[in-house]
C-alpha cells in the first residue's frame, strides 16, 4: 500500500543513531569490493611497506653497533658499514615504493566508489516524489552530496594511509620489543598507546557536536544564499538586500560561535595528546638508558628504541585530527547515504509494465474515475472528480485559482498518487504502469517555465536530446519562436541565463512549447501555456495548436477563456469539483458559471 501524498517518509534529517558509523562503513564496503584484487594487493603493499619501515631502524642499530665494536678493524670498517649503508638506503627506497604502489593501486578503487555513490544518489534524487523536492532546499541537498563524496575520499585516505598503517606498525613494533628486549618496553608502549587512543576518542566525541552544529549552520547559510541569489529580481523589486544579508548573517553568527568552541576544544585535545606522548617517551628512554649503563643494551639498542618510538609517535601526533576528520567524513557520508535511503513515496509497483497506447499517432483515451486527492489531509483539493478525454480530442479545464486545475496535470504525470479513485490511460491504471513510460507519452508546457542555464538550442533539444538541428528548428517554428531566435547574434547558441532569466516570460514559454513539441508525445498538456504570450503570438499559436491536437489527446488548463473556445469539451471546476461541462457554445447557452466568467473577461477586455 502506497503512503498517501503529503506523508513524506524520509530519514534525511534524523539524528544519527548508535552504531550509525558502522552502518555507513557497511554501506560503503560493497562499492570498494568491486575491485577485490586491487584492494588485496594494495593491503599487501601496505604491510610490506611497514615491515620494510621496521627494518630501517633495526639496520641503523646494526650499523651503529658495527662501528662501535669493529673500530679496531680497518678492513671490516671499510666493508661492513658500506654494505649496511647501502642496505639502509635500499630499505628506505623499498618502503617508499610499497607506499606509492598502495596509493597507485587504490586510486581507481576510491574514485570508482565516489563516482558510483554520487551517481546513485543523483539518480535516486530524480526518482523521489515531487513532495520531497518541494520540502527540501536545493542548496542544502547539493552541499550534502558534495560533502558526502568528499567524505568518501577522506575516509579512505585517512583509514588506508594513516590509521591502518599505524596499527600495523604498532603490532610489529610491540612484537619486536617484546621479543628482543625487556617486556617493560612493550608494556610502556602499549599503555601509552591505549591512554592516547582513549583520551583522543573521548575528547573528540565531546567535540563532535560542535562540528555538527558548524555543518548545520553552514548548510543553512548556503541554502539562504542560494535561495536569495536565485530570487535576485524579487530581492531587488522590494529593496530587501539588507534583510537578505541579515538572514544570511544570522546563520554565520551561529557558525562562528560553534567554530570558536571547536577551536578551544581542539587546544585541549592537542595538549593532552602531547602530554601522554612525552610521558611515554621519557619512560622508554629511561629504561633504555639504564640498559646501556648496566651493559644489557648497546648504544645501537638505545638509538633503535628511540627511533621506533619517534616513528610511532609522529603519526600519533595527527591521530586526533585524523580521528576527527574520519568522524566528520562518516557524518557527511551518513547524510548522503540517508538521501540514498530516503523512501520513494511514488514508486513503480513490482509488476509494473510499460504503458501501451493502442494508436500512438492518434493519442490515448484518458479517464478520471471518482478521483479524490489532497496534499494535506486538512484540505481536500479534488473531490470525486470524473471525466473522460476521448482519444485525439481537446479538453479544456477552467476555473478560479485554487480550484484544482493544475493538480490534474500533476496527477496525470504521477507526481502524486490519488487517495481514492483511479486514472486510466487506454484502460490502464497509471499506478500499474512504469513511470518512465507514462511520462514519455505525455508532454507538458507548465505555467511556470524554468530553463537550464545553457543555450536556447540546448533547452529546446532537451525535449529529445537525440534530435537533429533541423528537428529543433522545426519545433521552434511550430512554437512561433524560430524567427526571434534567428534575429539574435548567436542564434540557437544564445545563453538563456540562470532559470532562463535573460529571456522574457513569453520567450521562455515559447521555448518550453518548442521542447514539448520536439518530444512528440501522444498526449499534450498545456498548463496556462499561453499566459505570457502577446495576443498576436497567442492567436498564431492557437492555429498551430489546432493542427497539433488532431493527432494527439490534449488537455488545456486555462485562465483566459478566449484561448479554449475551440475545445471539444470544456470542464468548469470550483472547489475541487466539476460544476459544468460542455462545449463553448453549450456553456454560454446554459448561462451558468462559465457564462459568468466569459462576460467578466469580455468586460475586462473592453476596459
Amino acid at each position: 500500500m502506497r503512503p498517501s501524498s503529503g506523508q513524506h517518509h524520509s530519514r534525511v534529517d534524523s539524528k544519527p543513531s548508535q552504531g550509525s558509523d558502522w552502518k555507513v562503513i557497511r554501506d560503503l564496503i560493497p562499492y570498494l569490493l568491486e575491485y577485490k584484487f586491487r584492494v588485496t594487493i594494495a593491503l599487501a603493499c601496505l604491510v610490506a611497506a611497514k615491515v620494510t619501515n621496521l627494518g630501517i631502524p633495526i639496520l641503523l642499530k646494526r650499523l651503529i653497533d658495527n662501528l662501535n665494536v669493529r673500530a679496531d678493524s680497518p678492513q671490516a670498517l671499510l666493508v661492513v658499514p658500506v654494505g649496511l649503508i647501502l642496505a639502509y638506503g635500499l630499505l628506505r627506497m623499498s618502503a617508499s615504493l610499497f607506499a606509492e604502489l598502495r596509493e597507485f593501486l587504490f586510486a581507481r578503487v576510491t574514485q570508482n566508489a565516489v563516482r558510483k555513490v554520487a551517481l546513485q544518489v543523483f539518480e535516486h534524487l530524480h526518482s523521489l516524489a515531487l513532495s520531497f523536492h518541494l520540502a527540501r532546499q536545493t542548496g542544502g541537498v547539493s552541499r550534502d552530496i558534495e560533502r558526502g563524496t568528499r567524505g568518501i575520499q577522506s575516509l579512505i585516505a585517512y583509514s588506508l594511509y594513516s590509521i591502518l598503517p599505524t596499527l600495523v606498525e604498532f603490532i610489529l613494533v610491540l612484537g619486536y620489543l617484546a621479543y628482543s628486549y625487556d617486556i617493560w618496553f612493550a608494556a610502556i608502549t602499549l599503555c601509552a598507546l591505549v591512554f592516547y587512543i582513549v583520551f583522543t576518542v573521548v575528547v573528540t566525541e565531546w567535540r563532535t557536536h560542535f562540528r555538527k552544529t558548524m555543518n548545520d549552520m553552514d548548510s543553512k547559510a548556503n541554502q539562504k544564499a542560494i535561495d536569495s541569489l536565485l530570487n535576485f529580481e524579487t530581492v531587488k523589486y522590494f529593496g530587501n538586500e539588507a534583510f537578505e544579508a541579515s538572514r544570511y548573517d544570522k546563520n554565520l553568527v551561529h557558525y562562528q560561535a560553534a567554530a570558536v568552541k571547536s577551536q578551544k576544544s581542539l587546544a585541549i585535545l592537542n595538549f593532552g595528546q602531547q602530554t601522554i606522548i612525552a610521558v611515554g617517551l621519557v619512560l622508554i628512554l629511561w629504561r633504555a638508558t639504564l640498559g646501556v649503563v648496566d651493559g644489557t643494551m648497546t648504544l645501537g639498542d638505545l638509538v633503535l628504541v628511540n627511533t621506533l618510538m619517534i616513528q610511532l609517535y609522529i603519526p600519533l601526533n595527527f591521530l586526533g585530527v585524523i580521528y576527527r576528520e574520519i568522524k566528520q567524513s562518516l557524518t557527511d557520508m551518513e547524510r548522503m547515504f540517508s538521501l540514498l535511503n530516503t523512501d520513494k513515496e511514488i514508486a513503480d509497483s513490482p509488476n509494473a509494465k510499460p504503458l501501451h497506447i493502442e494508436n500512438y499517432g492518434h493519442g490515448p483515451d484518458v479517464r478520471f474515475e471518482n478521483v479524490s486527492f489532497h496534499y494535506d489531509a486538512k484540505r481536500e483539493i479534488l473531490h470525486d472528480v470524473s471525466f473522460k478525454i476521448p482519444a485525439g480530442t481537446i479538453t479544456a479545464v477552467v476555473g478560479q485559482s485554487g480550484a484544482g486545475k493544475s493538480t490534474l496535470a500533476r496527477l496525470l504525470f504521477r507526481f502524486y498518487d490519488v487517495q481514492s479513485g483511479k486514472i486510466l490511460i487506454d484502460g490502464q491504471n497509471i499506478q500499474d504502469v512504469t513511470q518512465a513510460s507514462l511520462r514519455k507519452a505525455i508532454g507538458i508546457v507548465p505555467q511556470d517555465t524554468v530553463l537550464f542555464n545553457d543555450t536556447i538550442g540546448y533547452n529546446i533539444a532537451y525535449g529529445d536530446p537525440s534530435a537533429s538541428i533541423e528537428e529543433v528548428q522545426e519545433a521552434a517554428r511550430a512554437a512561433q519562436i524560430d524567427a526571434f531566435i534567428k534575429r539574435l547574434p548567436d542564434g540557437y547558441d544564445t545563453q538563456v541565463g540562470e532559470r532562463g532569466l535573460k529571456l522574457s516570460g513569453g520567450e521562455k514559454q515559447r521555448v518550453a512549447i518548442a521542447r514539448t513539441l520536439l518530444k512528440k508525445p501522444a498526449m499534450l498538456i498545456f498548463d496556462e501555456a499561453t499566459s505570457a504570450l502577446d495576443s498576436k503570438t497567442e492567436r498564431a499559436f492557437q492555429e498551430e495548436l489546432l493542427s497539433l491536437a488532431k493527432n494527439r489527446t490534449t488537455l488545456i488548463i486555462a485562465h483566459r477563456l478566449s484561448t479554449i473556445t475551440h475545445a471539444d469539451q470544456i470542464l468548469v471546476m470550483e472547489h475541487g469539483q466539476i460544476v459544468e461541462r460542455g462545449t463553448h457554445l453549450e456553456l454560454l447557452a446554459a448561462q451558468g458559471k462559465y457564462a459568468e466568467m466569459w462576460q467578466m473577461q469580455e468586460r475586462a477586455a473592453l476596459d
